[in-house]
């Protein structure tokens, strides 16, 4: 810690970055995170009238794993804690909240294709697996999705052919 004299101006500068403009104190434009939302945090399935509760059968650990997914309220406290400023947390919950679930599987490799593809257009930085983002998620948000979205990504890039 350091000390400081009476006085003595303390110039407490927001965290920066390329994807999150600073709009004034303390205060930063997320609006990116919107747009990759919007690039595939949705599943296209007919509605209709709502179908029975258990019509689909989802085993608890997947349902589990992906309302913890779902608990992400997209604050961006995981890129402010980042180094490089890297969303891979928020957008592999997203990601894996949507690919847990049997909805979810039928778009799932354009899915992460393209909100990958926005994510580094917005951008932010490349996950480093320090940690941090993990640290610092006031939803404790698990780094295991981060794995999840790099192993679907993957698979999706060596057997789609989907142009992003």
């Amino acid at each position: 810690m350091r000390s400081f004299k009476d006085g003595d101006t303390i110039v407490v500068e927001p965290w920066r970055a390329k994807a999150f403009p600073v709009l004034r104190d303390l205060v930063v434009n997320r609006s990116a995170f919107d747009r990759i939302i919007q690039k595939g945090g949705f599943i296209s399935v007919d509605t209709g009238s709502a179908p029975d509760a258990n019509i689909i059968p989802v085993p608890k650990p997947m349902a589990e794993k992906a309302m913890d997914a779902a608990a992400c309220i997209g604050c961006g406290a995981c890129v402010a804690a980042c180094k490089n400023a890297s969303a891979m947390l928020f957008v592999s919950a997203k990601i894996s909240q949507l690919s847990l679930l049997p909805q979810g599987k039928v778009e799932a490799s354009a899915r992460v294709q393209k909100m990958v593809a926005q994510m580094d257009a917005e951008g932010f930085g490349n996950c480093t697996n320090t940690g941090a983002c993990s640290a610092e998620c006031p939803k404790e948000i698990s780094q295991e999705n981060i794995a999840r979205m790099n192993r679907e990504f993957m698979i999706a890039k060596l057997t789609s052919n989907i142009e992003v």
